[in-house]
């Protein structure tokens, strides 16, 4: 008998959903994983600094007004304390003191332009990821860097 087994991409962005799951930001969840080898290297989602309250307690300014419906949804985006899945899988990674070069990452969103200059200093050669920020130049500086981006659609 034949057991179906999913590819290395479905396999690796169902991990980044998992990780997605533990993101605290009330407004928006992403998860984001590191792949070097078909092996996990690190893993991050979007939420609070350490030591910092999360998002549901209050901890981020921004997301209690979005919540309340203060303010709009792309509004004081500059206000937000919180990190990016992309940002905190880079810093897992140099925390850990593992090399990020030639990695591939896979995202439960596409990355914001800050987060895409990062990936490609970080040396990501591949990104998989699913289109859900409003945010496109990220794709775009990402492609202009060589970086192969394939958008997931399952």
């Amino acid at each position: 008998m034949k057991i179906k087994r999913p590819s290395w991409d479905e396999y690796f962005m169902m991990m980044a959903e998992v990780v997605m799951k533990r993101a605290d930001c009330t407004r928006r969840q992403v998860g984001a994983i590191i792949i070097k080898d078909n092996r996990i290297v690190a893993t991050g989602y979007n939420g609070t600094p350490l030591k910092i309250k999360n998002c549901s307690e209050g901890g981020c300014i921004r997301c209690k007004k979005r919540d309340k419906k203060q303010i709009e949804w792309f509004e004081y985006e500059e206000s937000c304390i919180c990190i990016h899945a992309e940002q905190n899988v880079i810093i897992q990674a140099s925390y850990l003191g593992t090399s990020t070069k030639d990695s591939t990452v896979y995202s439960t969103s596409n990355p914001c332009s800050t987060c895409a200059k990062m990936l490609i200093n970080a040396g990501v050669i591949r990104l998989v990821c699913k289109k859900a920020h409003h945010d496109l130049e990220g794709i775009n500086l990402l492609k202009k860097a060589g970086v192969i981006v394939t958008e997931w659609k399952k």
